[in-house]
């Protein structure tokens, strides 16, 4: 773990929370089919702070992200970046839970996609 309590969480990171939380027998259950995705994001809160973030997992209608310290559910913004675009959506955060060494799992659902550049 870095000593920044606020730096993005390392892929490593997110693969040690994965196996301690384990995968959940109906996880395929859900009405729309996850992805796992694991790329480097930022949430920008309602209040305008900047959190570094991990996705884990993406479906058609939203995003499971890993980061450093706790974000309150409300609307939020998701920026994710590829090698030569960046997206943004509005997220709907509905959850956000401790795990380990700091760090915490959201997610929420897509309300709008944003502008993207390239």
């Amino acid at each position: 773990m870095t000593d920044d309590p606020w730096s993005r969480p390392t892929i490593e990171d997110l693969r040690r929370v994965l196996e301690s939380v384990g995968r959940a027998v109906d996880e395929n259950q859900r009405r729309a089919e996850r992805l796992e995705l694991s790329v480097p994001a930022e949430v920008i809160t309602a209040r305008g702070n900047t959190v570094a973030a991990m996705t884990r997992e993406i479906s058609r209608t939203g995003i499971g992200l890993l980061h450093r310290g706790a974000i309150a559910p409300g609307e939020v913004v998701v920026q994710i970046a590829s090698d030569s675009r960046h997206y943004r959506y509005r997220v709907a955060l509905e959850w956000c839970h401790p795990c380990e060494n700091g760090l915490f799992l959201s997610g929420g659902r897509f309300l709008e996609k944003l502008e993207c550049t390239e």
